[in-house]
């Protein structure tokens, strides 16, 4: 009796199993299944948001064309987009004149957005750079916790027009009152989401690191920060939308060029048009940049939600 050329090996004993090709396979058929469900869920909550915009413009639509609500309240979505398009051209002052003008308040819509943009920049990048260091350090102190607590929760419970007067007092009604007051409104949060995510790294996690040799920076830096991380980039996006409830207030005073002064003066001259083309303009911008700060936070802890 012969012996076949080659013989199979008899598995050891507490090894793992070899993955064969059909395996692999299903594997992959299985990864391939998930991203085509993701992507079907993905277009049918596209489709129900899109469907739901366009009910709501066609209803918005109808009351305006019924007259069911006076224009000067509830202008038609026609006349908020042409304002919207005014605001963005060249046009004449009156009919038959060759004087032109552009923009609105000498400025087109784009260029008050911009001016907004740039406070925003100010008081929220400066309120993430105190914010993480004031947080790191009340996060490693209880006493510091216990002691600034108070005052930072009473900060945060201040609104924007309680203490915009008193800023234009100190500050005058410049760029610097604004961007002290969309710091302000910045500030909490981020200290606030800071403190719970340095604070609530496991005591055990720190020590292991310590123990096998890092240093104190090098416990900062490669445990402590990264495990507080998606709590401090939680605190950012709230100080963000923060700061974009702010704009108004922070530019009721002077506040041209701003995105928010415009809304409020064309308010109060009662162009309801352009008012609500700027309110339309900066949520779109808001849906924005918190939709960057998501992918941002997604990219910097991908291991969020998957342990």
């Amino acid at each position: 009796m012969t012996e076949n050329a080659t013989t199979r090996e008899p598995p050891v004993p507490g090894a793992a199993p070899l993955r064969t090709d059909s395996s692999r396979e299903s594997s992959q058929a299985v990864a391939a299944g998930a991203r085509s469900a993701s992507r079907r869920t993905r277009s049918r909550r596209l489709i129900l948001q899109v469907g739901v915009l366009v009910v709501v413009v066609l209803l918005w639509w109808v009351v305006a064309a019924l007259q069911l609500v006076p224009a000067l309240y509830l202008p038609s979505p026609g006349a908020v987009l042409n304002a919207f398009v005014q605001a963005n051209t060249c046009r004449p002052v009156a009919e038959g004149l060759s004087r032109t003008v552009c923009g609105e308040q000498n400025y087109y819509l784009w260029e008050h957005l911009v001016a907004s943009l740039q406070r925003i920049a100010v008081g929220l990048g400066a309120a993430v750079v105190v914010g993480l260091a004031v947080g790191f350090l009340m996060g490693s102190s209880r006493w510091l916790q216990v002691a600034f607590e108070p005052y930072l929760n009473f900060l945060r419970a201040l609104p924007p027009l309680g203490y915009i007067g008193l800023l234009i007092v100190w500050l005058g009604i410049g760029d610097a009152s604004k961007n002290v007051l969309l710091f302000l409104a910045a500030f909490p949060p981020i200290v606030i989401a800071t403190v719970q995510g340095v604070a609530g790294v496991p005591a055990d996690r720190i020590n292991a690191a310590l123990s096998l040799g890092a240093s104190k920076v090098q416990s900062i830096r490669y445990v402590i920060l990264p495990s507080s991380l998606p709590s401090i980039l939680s605190g950012i996006r709230l100080a963000a939308g923060f700061t974009w409830t702010t704009v108004v207030a922070a530019e009721l005073n002077n506040g041209i060029p701003g995105i928010g002064g415009l809304a409020y003066l064309s308010g109060t001259q009662l162009n309801t048009a352009l008012t609500i083309a700027c309110i339309i303009t900066i949520g779109i911008v808001a849906v924005a940049l918190d939709a960057l700060i998501v992918r941002t936070s997604r990219w910097l802890v991908p291991w969020q939600g998957k342990a």
